[in-house]
């Protein structure tokens, strides 16, 4: 009989997702692994193959977050640019959520990662280029949506404006790792839709 596997892998990813963001990549043992996954190390390795492999899954469901996300604002809002603010919004509140059960916005794990790990491990230095390259596009194709749809003004360039909303929202998870209040933190998302808004097509007066 094939052997039944005893975990599941989601819930898994989700917690090395908690405990690589709370840690980093290196000072991340085998040990922190094993006591935060309730797995053994040879569990561990048949699974994932090694702390990289599972580092790299982990990164791709942080990542996984965003796009989830902003669709579920967008589809909430009716709107694609009224999705847009409601997630900067959202991202914000979230940024400085003291309790949060699971580790805010995709771009901070990944940008911190980026910054950690400084081309000293190729493999992982490429995932997350790549994945933050993936989230621009989606920002990009959510863009394109918004201007087909009428939402934006007939000349914006797309992959410009995608380019600024991700230095944007690595800013904002970045500002807020500082000791500011909360409302400072809300106030920035506020302009930073403001300048989104700079870019819509408005109704003609009546």
């Amino acid at each position: 009989m094939p052997r039944v596997v005893k975990y599941d892998r989601q819930l898994a990813l989700e917690k090395a997702v908690a405990l690589f963001w709370q840690r980093g990549y290196y000072a991340t043992s085998l040990k922190h692994i094993e006591q935060a996954l309730d797995m053994r190390p040879g569990s561990l390795y048949a699974a994932f193959g090694s702390k990289s492999g599972l580092f790299l899954e982990a990164l791709d469901v942080y990542a996984g977050r965003m796009g989830v996300s902003l669709r579920a604002h967008i589809n909430a809002s009716g709107s694609v640019i009224g999705g847009i603010s409601a997630y900067l919004r959202e991202l914000a509140r979230t940024c400085i959520a003291k309790n949060a059960p699971t580790p805010p916005a995709a771009a901070c794990m990944i940008v911190k990662t980026l910054l950690e790990i400084n081309y000293q491990d190729e493999a992982i230095q490429r995932k997350a280029n790549e994945l933050l390259e993936a989230l621009e596009q989606g920002l990009f194709a959510v863009l394109t949506e918004a201007r087909d749809a009428g939402e934006l003004k007939p000349g914006v360039d797309c992959v410009r404006l995608a380019r600024l909303l991700q230095a944007q929202i690595m800013g904002l998870r970045s500002f807020a790792q500082r000791d500011v209040p909360a409302l400072t933190v809300e106030q920035v998302a506020d302009d930073m839709v403001s300048i989104l808004d700079g870019y819509t097509q408005k109704s003609p007066a009546h």
